[in-house]
């Protein structure tokens, strides 16, 4: 008899573009290819930046077409932004982009109300400026607010328009800085003292939980069949991504790589300690109990802002250029918040080097060579502080993500660690979506039984360290100003 093999639909949603993957997962086989990729453009309004809700819901739509039949849907994407609805269910208005400048400078007003030290033990978040509770601090007593019923993070929101039903994913609810970690529930004192009113808020689902079934409408859009059942995975793209770490054991830390690098270790509890909010360290949920216990870091952010002031670019030619470079000539704070915005990056690049006293680069081969050590400088860090903050050694990191096609990005960061490095997959936050999925309907079964079909069936590279960790050490303590 031939071993069961199901098909099942992965939307992926980053930063900057959205994809639907379709997974084939059998007992000893998981093959994902991409059926459909789409831009996901912000725009700016005169109120500010704003997300195109409805364009990637349309090409959510495309890619379900083009997926074929499959057995479940998931969806997955970045954190902390929603939409609002009133109390027809219709959405009032684009959701705003976590890049906007609405929460300049609200993260003061609530610590007035509720110190940081004390929101740190009760949620074990990092300090983000665009964390949701600082969103809608900032949103307080406007129109929109006052007039809505539900509201829903981007995941959720369009899982309800693909099904008409209504949740809150809980990974992604534990970047909101309104999540306990500790119960696995509401934070209800926080939300009581700063006046935020959890009952926007739909109960909340777990990865693995149904989620609805394909409204009739979508079926009609999408030429599928139905039913087709919508579950709920780890739709924070981080907690799928990690689900999808090849890592055998638990001694292991890793960094998800994109717009974004998140960097640390997984744990069965969280750190709540003054040192580690101190250090910038969050405390998001995972699969089965876990802990993402990690550090933001701006990532590739840096670099595609820059190839984006430069034009047309070679990027293949471009990081060859920067692998001749002399490294650590000049690097920055890969996780200053001064890199946050859209925007001359490159200048922004050359005047933090000027403003530290270190050689300006100026060609794009320099200011990419200054960006990628910078990075696996932030990388050392992060894993060095994790281990200590968490008291938990690790002999491996494991790269996931798109910086996992970086070899460049992979080697340094395996020198600047001092460990081995082991890349793939790079299409992580999309398998972890389709292992949930596939093990909601009984075809794989724990976290580590996942991971042990992804080292039989993912291609993976292994970088050594080169040696040269004092260069690294002396890289760190000048940033440091030390």
């Amino acid at each position: 008899m031939s071993a069961v093999v199901k098909s099942y639909a992965a939307v992926d949603l980053g930063a900057s573009s959205g994809r639907v993957m379709v997974g084939r997962v059998g007992p000893d086989s998981l093959e994902l290819s991409e059926a459909h990729r789409f831009p996901n453009r912000p725009v700016r309004v005169p109120e500010g930046l704003r997300w195109d809700v409805l364009g990637l819901y349309a090409g959510v739509l495309d890619g379900l077409r083009a997926a074929g039949p499959v057995d479940s849907v998931g969806i997955d994407s970045w954190a902390v932004d929603y939409g609002l609805l009133d109390a027809d269910g219709a959405l009032l208005g684009n959701p705003v982009h976590y890049r906007d400048r609405r929460t300049e400078g609200v993260a003061e007003k609530v610590w007035a109300t509720l110190p940081a030290e004390e929101l740190y033990t009760a949620t074990g978040l990092q300090y983000a400026p665009f964390n949701t509770l600082y969103q809608l601090t900032a949103a307080r007593s406007t129109a929109q607010l006052d007039r809505a019923r539900r509201l829903l993070l981007m995941p959720d929101l369009l899982t309800y328009w693909l099904t008409g039903e209504q949740g809150t994913e809980l990974t992604n609810a534990s970047t909101t800085q309104l999540i306990d970690p500790r119960t696995r529930d509401w934070a209800y004192g926080v939300a009581e003292r700063l006046g935020i009113d959890l009952g926007l808020f739909a109960p909340l689902r777990r990865p693995g939980d149904p989620a609805g079934v394909l409204r009739p409408e979508v079926l009609e859009e999408t030429g599928l069949t139905g039913p087709v059942p919508v579950t709920a995975v780890g739709s924070h793209d981080t907690a799928s991504a990690v689900a999808a770490v090849p890592a055998s054991g638990e001694r292991f830390a890793y960094i998800c790589t994109g717009t974004w690098s998140l960097a640390g270790l997984e744990l069965d509890a969280p750190v709540l300690t003054e040192e580690s909010r101190a250090a910038n360290f969050t405390n998001e949920l995972g699969l089965d109990g876990t802990v993402r216990y990690l550090r933001n870091i701006m990532g590739l952010w840096l670099l595609q802002e820059c190839v984006r002031a430069w034009g047309e670019t070679d990027l293949g030619a471009l990081l060859l250029e920067a692998s001749k470079v002399p490294a650590l000539r000049s690097v920055v704070d890969a996780g200053d918040s001064a890199f946050l915005a859209p925007g001359r990056m490159p200048e922004r690049i050359a005047e933090a080097c000027r403003a530290s006293g270190q050689p300006v680069p100026g060609s794009p081969a320099e200011v990419t060579r200054c960006i990628l050590d910078s990075l696996a400088l932030a990388h050392r860090k992060a894993v060095q502080d994790a281990q200590r903050l968490a008291g938990h050694t690790v002999d491996v990191v494991h790269v996931v993500g798109g910086g996992t096609r970086n070899a460049l990005l992979c080697q340094l960061t395996a020198d600047a660690c001092g460990l081995p490095v082991v890349a793939g997959p790079t299409e992580a936050a999309a398998l972890g979506n389709v292992l949930v999925q596939a093990r909601a309907h009984g075809l794989v079964g724990d976290l580590a039984g996942m991971r042990r079909l992804l080292v039989r069936t993912q291609p993976l590279t292994r970088y050594e360290p080169r040696g040269g960790t004092e260069r690294w050490r002396a890289a760190q303590n000048r940033l440091a100003g030390d």
